[in-house]
Order: structure tokens, then C-alpha cells, then sequence
């Protein structure tokens, strides 16, 4: 079977879901706040290894006979729980525009969570290297653009957002 299955959940909850929960959210979550220094560079590393993730998979095939497939498919299906969850409560920020429920109780960034949970369900269910090697950089990366979106939120929102940063961890 075709990996490229793979990537159907994912675009449909990341734009389809988004855009009928609310279509300013679809907005927002394509924003990219003013990049400095390295993070420009990371910008075009998490970039790239995106659109690599998503290409690759056309070449790859679902493992399924192998002993990686069932922790592969939980793995997978945990990661696409976690993004259905994290975009939900992402719609939905309060009236000053910070997300403060749901799963942004118990990390700041859980749509990254969500998206590194569902790609390691890819990597296990195709038992690529080459995949593994995208995530890695795709997640390095990321790890970037959010310390960008972090500057950001607190010269946008000040100190209700540095309160927010003091209880609640960045990922898990």
C-alpha cells in the first residue's frame, strides 16, 4: 500500500478541519513571525523538510507485515488524535487571542507535538531511514521557529504571555 494514504488525515485536519472551525485560524496558523539569524535558516530547513516528508511518501510503501506495523498504526493514530485536538482548541484562542485551553494547558506547542507523533507513526509504518532523517531535521527545525513564535507572543501579548510561558512547558 501506498504511503502517500498516509498524508490524507493530516492535510484534511490541518486545512479542512482548521478552515470549518475557523477560517481566521487557518490565518494564523500560516503566520510566521519576523525570523532572526538562524531561525531564517531553520525557516527554509523545516520548509523543505516538509515538503520532503510529503513527496517521500509518494515512494514509499506501508509495512504492513512487518512487527512495527501495530505500534506503527498507534503511534500514527495517536499523533492524528493529537492533531484533531490541538487544531480544535487552536480555532478557538480566547478573546485576547492567547490558546489557553484544552491541550495548551499542558503545552504551549502541541500541534508540533501532534505533528511529530503522526510522522514517527509514518516512519514506523515504511521503516525508512530516510523518513526518520526528515523528521529529525523537521523537528530541529521546528524547534527554531518556535522559540521565534515564543519572541513573538510575548512582544505581542507581554506579561499574561510570560505568565503563560511560567506555568505551562514548551512541549511536554
Amino acid at each position: 500500500m501506498n504511503a502517500i494514504l498516509l498524508a490524507i488525515p493530516i492535510i484534511l485536519i490541518r486545512f479542512g478541519l482548521l478552515y470549518t472551525l475557523n477560517k481566521e485560524a487557518l490565518k494564523r496558523a500560516a503566520f510566521f513571525p519576523p525570523l532572526t539569524g538562524g531561525e531564517k535558516i531553520a525557516y527554509w530547513f523545516y520548509q523543505l523538510a516538509n515538503i520532503l516528508i510529503f513527496l517521500y511518501l509518494f515512494f514509499l510503501k506501508i509495512r504492513v507485515d512487518s512487527p512495527w506495523f501495530s505500534a506503527g498504526m498507534i503511534i500514527y493514530s495517536l499523533g492524528i488524535i493529537f492533531c484533531i485536538v490541538s487544531i480544535s482548541n487552536f480555532a478557538k484562542p480566547e478573546k485576547n487571542g492567547i490558546n489557553l485551553k484544552g491541550l495548551y494547558q499542558v503545552s504551549r506547542n502541541p500541534m508540533y507535538i501532534g505533528y511529530f507523533i503522526y510522522f514517527l507513526g509514518c516512519v514506523l509504518l515504511t521503516h525508512s531511514l530516510i523518513l526518520l532523517t526528515l523528521l529529525v531535521i523537521f523537528q530541529v527545525s521546528a524547534h527554531w521557529i518556535v522559540l521565534s513564535e515564543e519572541r513573538w507572543c510575548v512582544q505581542e501579548f507581554g506579561e499574561e504571555y510570560i505568565n503563560y510561558m511560567n506555568k505551562v512547558r514548551r512541549y511536554l
